[in-house]
């Protein structure tokens, strides 16, 4: 099913509490009162996310962790501690062995919101991992739904995509890898709570600084399941822009792959074209417009020009 969550903590008051948390959610909850237990746990049944305290009798929960990493990699680890610069902790995030931590006491709305999206990560990679064309799109279907302003808009995406695409005779392989990047572009959102996502009008700074995390959390996803390079490299640099100051590495012109560019082009085609709840849809004529203030800024110029082609009323629409 890939939806156990398993919590680790010594207290049995906590473990019921935080089990409490989740009774009217689509998870299973497996409660360990140690390490050892929780590891046999972990051996026998597909856990999406551990839970673990810090505290625990025998084997610290770092240690237990750093242990069901190498059991099994796809579980996301939060770890539960009585202080956010705990020495231990900040090294094991920093070595890959935690993904999460939180300080008590903890905040509701936070942890669930973390496991959900842990959950989520989990199903997600092992899915791409395995699975077929179909299994991907309804993936991006899937992340769509948080936001129901944007449905359609991965396979418009790839549709415009490929169009630059097939126009620079770029071989299969690569043609596929875009549709499959147009369709995963955004997948990282699903880390981004859903009152940001869904926020009409302009964000805070720290608000726009989750934002920028999903490219980030979205390449991870599509490293951890194998996906092919050019895959994860349209997941990770989708938001960068051609004179350098986009997101998240800064990267500028051909520094950014050119099937990251093709989709840059056309999700922002798309996006000017959409209504929003809070802002209509631009008409053709206003997106190529601004299309061509874009050009060589944000976007590539020679790409640009492909899709401006592509897209007037002489060219093939």
């Amino acid at each position: 099913m890939g939806n156990v969550v398993l919590v680790v903590v010594d207290e049995a008051n906590m473990r019921t509490a935080l089990a409490r948390l989740f009774l009217d959610r689509d998870v299973r909850v497996h409660r360990a009162g140690n390490g050892e237990e929780a590891l046999g746990i972990v051996r026998r049944d597909p856990v999406a996310v551990v839970v673990s305290d810090n505290l625990l009798p025998e084997m610290a929960g770092v240690e237990l962790l750093s242990r069901v990493r190498d059991l099994s990699p796809d579980t996301v680890r939060v770890l539960l501690t009585e202080t956010p610069d705990l020495p231990a902790a900040t090294e094991a995030i920093r070595r890959g062995e935690v993904s999460h931590i939180l300080v008590k006491p903890w905040v509701d709305e936070e942890i669930v919101r973390i496991v959900e999206e842990g959950v989520w990560r989990y199903q997600a990679v092992r899915t791409l991992r395995d699975g077929d064309e179909a299994a991907l799109r309804s993936i991006a279907q899937e992340i769509e739904l948080r936001d129901p302003y944007t449905r359609g808009h991965c396979d418009r995406v790839a549709a415009y995509a490929l169009k630059i695409a097939e126009e620079l005779a770029l071989p299969e392989a690569t043609r596929r890898a875009i549709k499959y990047g147009s369709w995963l572009h955004d997948c990282g959102k699903i880390g981004v709570p859903e009152a940001i996502l869904n926020r009409p009008g302009k964000l805070s700074a720290e608000e726009f600084d989750v934002v920028r995390k999903h490219p980030g959390w979205g390449a991870d996803v599509g490293r951890r399941a194998n996906l092919p390079p050019e895959v994860v490299n349209i997941i990770l640099y989708h938001h960068e822009r051609f004179d350098g100051r986009g997101y998240p590495t800064g990267a500028e012109g051909t520094e950014i792959p050119l099937e990251a560019r093709i989709v840059a082009v056309a999700d922002v085609f798309d996006a000017m074209s959409s209504d929003r709840p809070y802002a209509k849809g631009y008409d053709r004529a206003e997106v190529m417009r601004v299309l061509g203030v874009l050009r060589g800024a944000a976007l590539d110029p020679e790409l640009v020009d492909i899709l401006l082609g592509k897209e007037s009323p002489t060219g093939t629409p």
